[in-house]
């Protein structure tokens, strides 16, 4: 089998409302939808990556256009070596950014692509571990609510069935955040698990002020409460807190987790499927992390991320995040607080397309 064609359409799905965090202000996200054909036509291998507000979204798509002759003629099984080829080729321009992310949406859809070629789900090619896994709503709560909108879709979340939810940190007074991290903790009540983000706002200090101010009401993690980059000032707050560090978003390949690992930067580590480099490294970031006794729970891409919770016996979980289910034929499935890792071929989820050309790119 030899891939035929690679194939990029761009697409931006709007939000209800502007939402934000302490970094962002966001009214959409804009994907590049990826989609690898093989011969005969028949099977196709898909993935994507996105940007907020869509933001440089053409450049991505170059990026990803730009390594079309290292996958078209090749066997789609020879994921690791296409893998390494492109590492090599995008040298000079960098192992970060942009170049990385389009690494990471053809080995997507190389996996995809040799998946559904065998009619079995990625986690059982990978080595399947379970068949479901924990989440967390995390399509809300953000900083730019009311502490009444907050409560309100707290309770909303309780009444989908979910058994854990995140809420975003960032206030301009240490005191506000501290008040509205009570008020949703009042209102879903003890049993319910409550993770925060910070989204990168605060200096070390500063962190460790509010998490000491935050540990009554016994958070899952605190996430990424310092900038990303600043390991040292990850590890200061760790240090200092019996409330467990979570981050790990921003880094790329194995490499970046390997750099927080030294640093001592986190309890839990968030590898991002785009960021990370696909599958086949995110697999081996994941195995990084488990040489060192360290959890892992994967960062957005939820419909594609399920293969790998499957997978991987020390990820603890996936973020739940609704975003991009308007693009898929497929819906994810929510029993009992556990999202079901799906037994469909592949990764499991297959582009709508009536959506995608709702959606489309101008």
């Amino acid at each position: 089998m030899q891939v035929t064609q690679l194939k990029t359409t761009l697409v931006e799905l709007p939000f209800a409302k502007p939402i934000g965090t302490a970094i962002h202000a966001m009214r959409s996200v804009g994907c590049v939808l990826v989609e690898v054909h093989a011969e005969g036509g028949d099977v196709v291998g898909q993935s994507y990556v996105f940007t907020l507000n869509a933001a440089r979204l053409r450049a991505f798509d170059e990026t990803v256009r730009g390594f079309a002759d290292f996958v078209v003629g090749r066997d789609p099984h020879d994921t690791e070596r296409v893998w390494h080829d492109i590492w090599s080729e995008i040298n000079p321009t960098g192992h970060k950014g942009i170049t990385i992310s389009a690494l990471s949406a053809i080995d997507v859809a190389l996996w995809d692509l040799v998946g559904r070629s065998a009619g079995l789900p990625l986690h059982k090619m990978f080595g399947a571990c379970r068949n479901e896994v924990d989440t967390y709503a995390s399509s809300g709560l953000w900083l730019s609510l009311s502490t009444d909108e907050l409560v309100t879709e707290a309770a909303g979340f309780v009444d989908q069935g979910f058994h854990a939810m995140k809420i975003r940190l960032g206030s301009e007074r240490a005191a506000d955040d501290v008040a509205r991290v009570g008020a949703v903790r009042d209102a879903i009540g003890p049993d319910i698990d409550l993770l925060s983000d910070a989204n990168q706002k605060f200096r070390p200090k500063e962190a460790i002020r509010l998490g000491r101010q935050l540990e009554q009401f016994n958070l899952v993690w605190f996430e990424e409460p310092v900038a990303a980059y600043d390991l040292a000032g990850h590890a200061q707050v760790r240090a200092a807190l019996d409330m467990p560090i979570a981050s790990g978003e921003t880094e790329y390949t194995r490499y970046g987790i390997k750099a927080m690992i030294d640093a001592k930067a986190a309890d839990i580590l968030m590898p991002d499927l785009q960021r990370i480099g696909g599958f086949s490294e995110f697999r081996k970031a994941a195995a990084t992390a488990a040489a060192n006794n360290i959890p892992v729970s994967s960062h957005i891409f939820t419909e594609q991320s399920l293969c790998l919770a499957g997978s991987l016996e020390n990820c603890i979980s996936v973020e739940h995040m609704d975003w991009f289910s308007p693009l898929f034929n497929e819906e994810m499935e929510l029993v009992d607080g556990k999202l079901l890792v799906p037994d469909r071929p592949g990764h499991g989820f297959t582009f709508d397309h009536a959506a995608i050309e709702r959606y489309s790119f101008r």
